[in-house]
């Protein structure tokens, strides 16, 4: 085993490799039901006006307001009943003054008519209606063009399609959307060790965690991840998977990144194709972490220790990727107490993961070969390198998962 030479600060390894990386220009056309968590390509103007009529947005009568203006639960207005209208219903008959029509939430406003009164304050008898409240014009009515109008930029090429947005899309009638492609990931897990969940477990051997939770963790943020199976940790498998290299934008190793005899990612770039920008970060947990290139790839190798490996993943894989896809991101934080006092190593930044209840945060770090470490945290309070404790009752800021 050699010992790290340096370990470089986790600020500088997280610039250094989003600066190595481009956001994808890449675009594709994709049927707007799959466009869920991408990010537009192209400005979305609407061609017509949303609602395309006004219509009532409750149920009830379609009056003439001014004839209401006198009523009281009291003393009703009452109003002969003409006829129904029901949603997808067109209303081409005039409302008369001294009538109304019963009308259904979204069906659209008769000619003749400025409002509409809620169900819950009329009485109906036969033919008649007693009007228990007034209503003044455009109560209770959507207007045409109310929601969007025509020619407005609704959406912005960049925007992140969460459901809301894909419904204002859909509004338009618009089925498909171009949107930038999706980052491609090669994920590589490594160890002899290392099986699939589904199989038995022979003495020795551990189930693979990290590719699920890491192709997960890609997805989320919009990537398109291929996960091979755990390589074996010899050299010449490792040549096996380089010219897959070519086909993805970032390629990922978990495990064989650290300084054992078995650690065989370092020698990956050993060749002339390869080269390794910063081996070591001076992080807890994590710190193996390797970043380089290979015949012009980004090839990020991470530890294969559960903990760390997610860990890893949230802190440096997830920017890079949320980059590539041009998504705009940002942490959401929170200050809370401590409810213990923790002991930190000095002279390594640590990430400790924590969960929140009722504004104290407890900890919940194990191992970092324990993924309950992260199943059960909330998010990570950060405590620098020259800080040896964190004591009860300290305010702390949880940077949320």
């Amino acid at each position: 085993m050699k010992p790290f030479k340096k370990l470089l600060k986790f600020e500088e390894a997280r610039k250094i490799i989003l600066s190595e990386v481009s956001p994808i220009e890449r675009k594709e056309t994709i049927p707007l039901i799959q466009a869920e968590r991408r990010v537009l390509a192209e400005n979305i103007i609407s061609s017509r006006d949303i609602p395309p009529f006004s219509r009532a947005s409750m149920d009830g009568y379609a009056v003439k307001a001014g004839d209401t203006f006198a009523a009281t639960r009291t003393s009703p207005v009452c109003l002969f009943l003409e006829r129904k209208i029901f949603a997808g219903e067109v209303g081409e008959v005039y409302l008369e003054k001294g009538k109304c029509m019963e009308i259904a939430t979204g069906a659209p406003i008769p000619p003749g008519s400025d409002a509409v009164v809620m169900v819950e304050n009329t009485r109906k008898k036969g033919n008649k209606v007693a009007i228990l409240k007034p209503v003044y014009p455009g109560e209770n009515i959507a207007v045409k063009g109310e929601d969007i109008k025509k020619d407005e930029r609704v959406l912005r090429k960049g925007d992140f399609l969460i459901p809301a947005k894909i419904g204002v899309i859909a509004a338009l009638g618009i089925d498909r959307v171009t949107v930038y492609q999706s980052p491609r990931i090669l994920l590589i897990p490594t160890g002899g060790e290392i099986v699939p969940p589904g199989r038995e477990l022979k003495p020795g051997q551990i189930y693979d965690i990290n590719s699920y939770t890491l192709s997960s963790l890609i997805r989320e943020c919009s990537g398109e991840v291929r996960c091979l199976p755990s390589l074996p940790d010899e050299e010449s498998s490792f040549e096996k998977v380089i010219p897959l290299f070519p086909e993805y934008d970032l390629v990922i190793f978990t495990g064989g990144s650290s300084v054992g005899e078995r650690d065989l990612l370092p020698r990956l770039f050993s060749s002339e194709e390869g080269e390794i920008i910063f081996h070591g970060i001076q992080i807890k947990p994590g710190k193996p972490v390797l970043f380089g290139k290979f015949a012009g790839k980004p090839v990020l190798g991470i530890p294969g220790y559960p903990a760390s490996c997610l860990t890893a993943g949230y802190l440096l894989l997830k920017p890079v990727i949320e980059k590539m896809a041009q998504r705009k991101f940002h942490r959401i934080k929170i200050r809370v107490k401590m409810a213990e006092t923790y002991f930190s190593s000095l002279g390594r930044h640590q990430f400790l993961p924590v969960r929140v209840e009722n504004n104290i945060a407890y900890t919940v770090f194990k191992e970092s070969g324990d993924i309950t470490s992260l199943s059960r945290a909330d998010g990570y309070i950060q405590i620098p390198e020259n800080q040896e404790i964190v004591e009860e009752g300290d305010e702390v800021e949880v940077t949320l998962w």
